[in-house]
Order: structure tokens, then C-alpha cells, then sequence
């Protein structure tokens, strides 16, 4: 009998456990009868005793490995089922390891019982304090967190537990590196998110911290990310961001001079005197919740689904536009193939998934064009040369959310070296661009170096009186990739008598247009002839009646190249509304010359790759254990394209192939 079998209808994992672990326990595994069915039991391996091994009990005795064989702490010196004094009514503890000098003296706290950190948490307080234990750890089998009991209201997050021969204040003092980050990286070690992390700060200080959570997070995510970087071409230098035994005044005080440098080094994302709002005690908790965590990685995965749940909460979820899963935005890229002399812009950017993903596939352009050997793409180590120059000159990302344009600034800021080219304008009324930049001297203050850089891609080169009112309304790009919002309709009539589709068939103005079709106009107005487009629309846009003159619109303007519908749970939580991705190619002569007849990629999704609540759902290998990337990230389940040849080619690879068959201009020939 497999342990997978046993835990097939619980909320258990064994995602934190070795595979060897694993099988160890397997074979130890022998079948008893019990009221007449058979059970799997094993010997204890603390009581030493036969045991029925039941969902608790399997991830009980895997983390009793792993307390022995990564911690080296005897079974002499455990106890499972301690009993625990509340008054007159006493509970039992799962594990408890006690110390090693006064030995009925509980030293670690191990808590199993809850699947969920919330529920599980607070029970392992209670205990730690009534025992008096100075660490606590929890674990359901999946993800694990280790603290340290300050006092009866205040559990430190740390990074690790001692071994047998450690103190905890070893652990505590130790210098802290940037190596020693990605070895202990909680991301791969607990099998924990960022997301999580907010949340568990969340429920801990920042719901009544009286703070703005966005703003507070953001600033330490912003630190957090600078003082890594500084570490990127230093190795030996110890990290900053972590409590090292400072009082919370120190240590808030050492936030701060971080916070106030990576504002030098990355302009226009907060105000000069932007400060740490939260209060020294609150600001100590959260930072030992992230300091464990690696924020510079492989992809965006760790701080775009931390960003996407803050971000939630604020406009862009009423304005129907959400943050684009990475894999749907690594399948577009893969398709439309971004070459390093193309210029890629977004028009309804988000945290730039699209220009950052589109950077990450022109960088590995560059690296096999330079015969290097890729490493993380989104590292810490700075980028000069060809990658920072494209960046700079060839990366742009336009969104009306000003909390999204600082993320994705933050991001491309980081990419492009102190550089980006992603501005704070509402796409749909670039009317208005030209007062913005005269008018609003903060604005220009912030993004003049990308409004220039924007402006030498426009169609008309010159503005004069007569052009001002559309001067900014063609530009000349090679790629667009956008998911624009596609909730709510436009009702101002200033703006819609600028669009095509302001205006009824019988030559009527229009009173109000769907938002995502005036953003079909605008992108493809953006484009230069032979440019190449994905955008991310509603599925009824393809299918009813009463859209037919937007698809003939398209296809007019348009070769259509592909439809890729995806799953219904692809968007969820945030919303189940059905959507697919177009990819077109505006006709030209050259690139793409117009033809009457032709073939269209049609490919559905098949893999949800989430499940109806919309968490992620995990490749995994044969055994049953997740299956790990390269840098031991789990891999989502999906059936979009072939994940570093980990899983089978999808859906971008059956278009590349088509592409090569159709000979289109930007992907190589058979």
C-alpha cells in the first residue's frame, strides 16, 4: 500500500518530505485486521509500537524521520501524545522533543493535527504557552513553518529549528548571505508562497495595524528585493533584511535606511519621503515572516501572485481586468516569438507580465547567441550590455491602475538596470496624454524619460497644432501582448467619437461601447503593418452573433494567426468568465501579404490547471511526489507548452509547427 492511497481523501500532502523518507515508510508498512477490514499499520517509531497508520499518523511519522535524520535529535528525547495542562482539561501534543539538560522540560513543540496554517497555528500557541516550549513548529505534510515564542502574544517566524547541537540563538545571530537564502529558501524548503506569507501576516498584525496593506507590503517586498540585488555580485556580503536580535526600535530603524536607499536607486516608484507606516513591533513580525523567502528567482511566479492578491482587492477586479497567469503569458510569448530588434508594448500592463516574460525570452535569445549558459533570468546579479539596452529601448507597458504601474515599474526598473519605460496613462484617451505630460509636473517628474522614449514610436514624428488632438493615437510597434480589462462600458462620448466602433453602422453615434472592443481599435492602432498582436478577450466575442462586425473588423485590418480558448478555471477566484486568447498579424505587403483564404490555429485547453477555487493544481511524478523544475519550483499542470522539457509540448509548439507549415515572417523556416 502507497501512502498517497492512504491519503487520497484528506487535506494532508507529502510535498515536504524526501522521496526516500517516502519509501522508507512504505516498506515498513504491514496490514492488520480491524473490525473486520484490513488496515496498514507500522512500528513506531518513538513508542515502539504497532500503530494504524492514518492520514495524521503517516505525516507524524515522516516528520519523526526528518527531526532524526536533518536535525540529528534522538527518539529518546521525543514523546508523541504529550499531554497538555489547560486547567482541569488536558490535551494531546503530537510531538514533543524535550531538553536535552532538564529533560521533562518541553524544548520544541510539534504541531500536525491541521491541514490549514490558520486553525493549526493558534493550536500550537496555546500549547507552546502552556508548556512554555521557546519553539513551535507546524507542518501538514505540504508546506511547514518554525517559530520562536518571544512572549505569550508574540511568535517569531524563523528561517530553521536548531539541530541537536545548536543553540537557537545560533540560528538567531548567525551572518546571513544570499547563498544561505537560496540554500534555505522557504519558497522550496517549507513548500510555502509569498501569498501565503501576506496572508499569515494578515491574520497576525497588518488587518488592524491600521496601515494600508498594499503600500506597507509593497515597501517591504521593494527592500526586500534591493538589498538582495545588492547582494547579486557579492556574495559574502551579509543580507540586511532580517532581524538579527535588534530591538524592534533598531530594527525599524534599519528598514528604513533600507527602504530610503532602494528609493534612490529605483526612482518614480514612491514619493521622496515615503516612509514605514507600520509600528516597530508589527514591522519586527513581518519582517521575520519574509526574511526566508527569495524573492529574485527563475520567474515572477513569487512576487506576481503576491502582487495579484493584494491588487485584487483594490480597481482592478471591479474594472474586470486580472493579472494574467504566468504560463497563459509564456504560451503567447512562445508564439509570437519576440526577436531582441522588435519593440513589444502592453497597453493594459498590470505587473508587466507580458513585457517581463516577453525580456525573459529575448534574454535567452542573447545568452545562446553569446554561448552562455542560462542561469536565473530574474536574478540578482545586475544586467549590463544587450540586455539592459534591450530594456531600455525596446520594452514599453502603459496601465490606468497607479498601483499596477508602480509594480510593473518596480519590475522592468529592476530588469532594465534604473531604467523603464512603463508609464501611468489611460490607454483609451490618449487625447489627454499631451496635457498630462504639460500639466502634471509629478507625472513628468516620474515618467519623462519613458514619454520620450515612447514618443519616437509614434507614427508622426512631428506635432504641430493641427495634429495635437491624435498625434498620439498611431504608433509603429512590432508585438503587442495585453489582456485589457473587458468589464464595464465606455459612456464618454468624447472618447468613443475618436473610435471606429464609436459609431452605429447607419453613421449614429454610439452611447456606450464594451471596453475591451474600443481596446481591440486602440491595439491595433499601436501596431506597425506586419505587427503582430495576442490579446486576451471574452470568449463571446468569438462566438455571438452580434459581434460579427468586430470580427470582420479584425479580419479586414488582420491575417488572424490563432485562437486559443482557455480553461473555465484559468481566471479563478477572481472570476470564472470564459475567455480565449486571438493572435493576429496586421497585413503588409512584406511581413504578411493579404490573402483572401487561409488557415486559422484553433486549440482549446484541456488541463484547468487550477481547481474550482482556483488554487493551482502540480505536476506530479510517477510516485505520486510533486515534480520539481531546476530550481525545485513546483510545476503548474497544464497542457499550454512544454515546460523545460519536463512535460509534454502543448499547444505553443502545435502552433510553431503550424506557423513554420504557414511560413509566417517571424518564426523560422522547416
Amino acid at each position: 500500500m502507497t501512502l498517497n492511497e492512504i491519503l487520497k481523501d484528506s487535506n494532508y500532502k507529502l510535498t515536504q518530505f524526501q522521496p526516500e523518507q517516502i519509501k522508507r515508510l512504505e516498506k515498513s508498512i504491514f496490514i492488520k485486521e480491524v473490525r473486520g477490514k484490513q488496515s496498514p499499520f507500522v512500528n513506531c517509531l518513538v513508542r515502539k509500537k504497532d500503530i494504524q497508520l492514518k492520514p495524521e499518523e503517516v505525516v507524524r511519522q515522516l516528520y519523526l524521520m526528518v527531526l532524526n535524520d536533518q536535525y540529528n535529535y534522538p527518539f529518546e528525547r521525543m514523546e508523541i501524545e504529550h499531554s497538555v495542562s489547560f486547567g482541569r482539561e488536558k490535551k494531546r501534543a503530537d510531538i514533543v522533543i524535550f531538553d536535552k539538560d532538564d529533560t521533562r522540560a518541553v524544548y520544541i513543540m510539534v504541531e500536525l493535527k491541521k491541514p490549514k496554517l490558520k486553525d493549526g497555528k493558534e493550536q500550537l500557541k496555546s500549547y507552546c504557552n502552556a508548556t512554555g516550549a521557546p519553539i513551535g513548529i507546524w507542518s501538514n505534510g505540504e508546506s511547514i513553518s518554525f517559530y520562536n515564542r518571544r512572549d505569550p502574544n508574540y511568535f517569531k517566524d524563523i528561517p530553521n529549528i536548531p539541530k541537536s547541537n545548536q543553540t537557537l540563538k545560533e540560528i538567531l545571530s548567525e551572518k546571513w548571505t544570499i547563498n544561505d537564502l537560496i540554500e534555505n529558501d522557504e519558497l522550496v524548503t517549507k513548500k510555502k508562497s509569498l501569498k501565503d506569507k501576506i496572508l499569515e501576516m494578515e491574520d497576525e498584525v497588518l488587518a488592524n495595524a491600521g496601515v494600508d496593506v498594499f503600500e506597507e507590503v509593497f515597501k517591504l517586498i521593494f527592500s526586500k528585493l534591493y538589498d538582495e540585488m545588492e547582494s547579486g555580485d557579492d556574495e559574502d556580503r551579509a543580507l540586511e533584511f532580517r532581524n538579527y536580535g535588534e530591538t524592534e526600535s533598531e530594527l525599524k530603524e534599519k528598514m528604513q535606511d533600507i527602504f530610503n536607499r532602494a528609493k534612490d536607486k529605483w526612482e518614480g516608484v514612491f514619493t521622496e519621503d515615503a516612509k514605514m507606516m507600520l509600528s516597530p513591533s508589527h514591522l519586527a513580525i513581518c519582517v521575520s515572516s519574509l526574511e526566508g523567502i527569495k524573492l529574485f528567482n527563475s520567474n515572477l511566479d513569487v512576487v506576481d501572485e503576491a502582487f495579484e492578491y493584494l491588487m485584487s482587492k483594490s480597481s482592478k477586479g471591479e474594472k474586470g481586468q486580472y493579472f494574467t497567469p504566468r504560463y497563459g503569458i509564456d504560451m503567447c510569448v512562445k508564439m509570437l516569438n519576440p526577436q531582441e530588434h522588435e519593440t513589444i508594448i502592453d497597453t493594459a500592463a498590470g505587473s508587466c507580465g507580458f513585457p517581463v516574460h516577453s525580456i525573459f525570452h529575448v534574454w535567452r535569445q542573447i545568452i545562446e547567441d553569446e554561448g552562455k549558459e542560462i542561469s536565473h533570468l530574474f536574478s540578482a546579479q545586475k544586467k549590463t550590455g544587450r540586455y539592459s539596452k534591450y530594456v531600455r529601448d525596446k520594452v514599453f507597458a502603459i496601465d490606468f491602475d497607479e498601483k499596477a504601474v508602480r509594480v510593473g515599474r518596480t519590475l522592468n526598473l529592476i530588469a532594465g538596470d534604473g531604467e523603464t519605460n512603463v508609464l501611468h496613462l489611460n490607454t483609451l484617451d490618449y487625447e489627454r496624454w499631451r496635457d498630462k505630460y504639460k500639466e502634471d509636473e509629478l507625472w513628468r517628474d516620474t515618467y519623462s524619460e519613458g514619454w520620450k522614449n515612447l514618443k519616437k514610436h509614434r507614427k508622426i514624428k512631428t506635432e504641430t497644432k493641427e495634429n495635437a488632438s491624435y498625434v498620439n493615437r498611431d504608433f509603429e510597434f512590432d508585438i503587442l501582448m495585453a489582456n485589457p480589462p473587458f468589464a464595464g462600458d465606455i459612456k464618454e462620448t468624447r472618447i468613443l467619437a475618436k473610435y471606429g466602433f464609436g459609431t452605429k453602422p447607419n453613421g449614429k453615434a454610439q452611447t456606450k461601447v464594451g471596453r475591451d472592443i474600443l481596446f481591440i481599435e486602440r491595439n491595433l492602432d499601436f501596431l506597425k503593418d506586419g505587427g503582430r498582436m495576442a490579446v486576451v478577450l471574452p470568449q463571446g466575442r468569438f462566438n455571438n452573433s452580434t459581434d460579427k462586425h468586430i470580427r470582420d473588423f479584425i479580419a479586414e485590418r488582420c491575417r488572424i494567426l490563432a485562437v486559443v480558448g482557455f480553461h473555465g478555471n484559468f481566471f479563478k477566484p477572481h472570476t470564472g468568465t470564459k475567455t480565449s486568447v486571438l493572435l493576429v498579424q496586421k497585413w503588409d505587403d512584406k511581413l504578411c501579404p493579404k490573402k483572401e483564404d487561409y488557415p486559422i490555429f484553433f486549440a482549446t485547453m484541456q488541463e484547468p490547471s487550477k481547481d474550482t477555487s482556483g488554487d493551482k493544481i502540480f505536476v506530479l511524478n510517477e510516485d505520486g511526489t510533486p515534480k520539481l523544475d531546476e530550481h525545485d519550483h513546483l510545476i503548474v499542470k497544464h497542457d499550454l507548452f512544454n515546460h523545460d522539457n519536463l512535460t509534454q509540448d502543448g499547444i505553443a509548439e502545435a502552433f510553431l509547427e503550424f506557423a513554420k507549415k504557414e511560413k509566417l515572417s517571424f518564426v523560422g523556416k522547416d
